[in-house]
């Protein structure tokens, strides 16, 4: 799904943020009415707390969103986002209160409270949408929190439809959509082109092992994403217990993690020649299964034992990193997910 703002109208509600330190002297300036509202309806500008105030017609004319105290800030960030999903249905714009360091920061929680994932069942979408506050780089946010949307689309889905052909699907329409390259070497090509660790974690499964390699932008400084695509991990012949079977299917969240950071970077046009690897396998048990004592030899050239099977995310990021390596990027940034940790 994708982050937007609202536009800003004539029905637009007037939003006023209100820490419990500035309730008081806001009050002081409104009319008779708004001040016994606003008291009788318990309102304290605690974190969290939001309220919409009639006007003399009795239809909404403002609305009031809790800031709480500096300290209880301190603890925690997007804080509007929990008032966000305590307002009415409307569309918001932010006339006083949030601090201009922080709108931004809260512009991004409110749109990311709207997340849904609603692949499977309708879900009731968040009522408030917010109009983008005036100083911030609206798009920028927008595509950060597609971003972070894609991101969790992609760990949210179960194996059954996030296997490593549906990860590479992902990923090329990706590429599609910001005009990358993408090249994507499958199952015996990966000994083909000496990347034998990733064919021997996902050479078991009925989905191909493959690497995936998308490339954007040609200047700037070379930066490279490797994110851990490990699409369900059974812990191969050192099966894993049942109980630790359940979150398995998150083991490909570096993949999808890089995923969501090269959709920022590219929607925001930085200034950096991108490359994206991903190791997309699934770990599984079968006849073909490599097993516990085998040697085996990495793209680097150095031997690995394998003392259990369970350990495959480092074998198949050893091939993929070696492999970023090559291209001496300026930075390499590796994303893995540690489920069992």
């Amino acid at each position: 799904m994708s982050a937007e703002f609202a536009t800003s109208s004539s029905a637009t509600l007037p939003l006023h943020v209100l820490s419990e330190a500035a309730l008081e002297g806001w009050l002081a300036d409104q009319p008779g009415p708004v001040q016994a509202w606003v008291k009788a309806s318990g309102f304290a500008g605690a974190l969290g707390q939001a309220l919409v105030v009639p006007g003399e017609e009795g239809t909404p004319a403002l609305a009031l969103a809790g800031y709480g105290t500096e300290a209880a800030r301190r603890r925690g960030r997007f804080h509007l986002a929990a008032a966000a999903a305590k307002l009415p249905a409307g569309d918001y714009r932010i006339e006083s209160g949030l601090p201009e360091d922080q709108a931004a920061n809260e512009a991004l929680g409110w749109l990311l409270a709207g997340y849904r994932f609603d692949r499977y069942r309708d879900q009731t979408a968040l009522a408030a949408r917010l109009v983008a506050p005036e100083g911030i780089d609206a798009d920028q946010i927008a595509a950060l929190a597609t971003g972070e949307m894609l991101t969790r689309d992609l760990i949210n889905t179960p194996a059954s439809d996030m296997g490593p052909p549906d990860l590479e699907a992902a990923a090329r329409k990706l590429a599609e959509q910001h005009g990358a390259k993408i090249e994507v070497t499958t199952g015996d090509a990966l000994l083909e082109n000496n990347l034998p660790m990733i064919h021997a974690v996902g050479r078991a499964a009925d989905r191909a092992p493959r690497l995936i390699d998308m490339a954007w932008g040609d200047t700037g400084p070379k930066l490279t994403l490797v994110g851990k695509g490990v699409c369900f991990d059974t812990g191969g012949l050192n099966l894993k217990p049942g109980a630790s079977m359940a979150l398995m299917k998150k083991d490909m969240g570096g993949a999808a993690a890089v995923l969501g950071l090269a959709h920022m970077i590219m929607a925001t046009g930085m200034a950096v020649q991108l490359r994206v690897l991903i190791p997309a396998v699934e770990n599984s048990v079968s006849g073909n299964a490599f097993r516990p004592g085998d040697i085996l030899t990495s793209r680097k050239g150095l031997t690995v034992e394998i003392n259990n099977t369970d350990a495959e995310g480092r074998l198949v990021l050893a091939d993929a990193l070696a492999l970023a390596d090559e291209d001496k990027p300026d930075q390499i940034i590796s994303m893995a997910t540690l489920t069992g940790a």
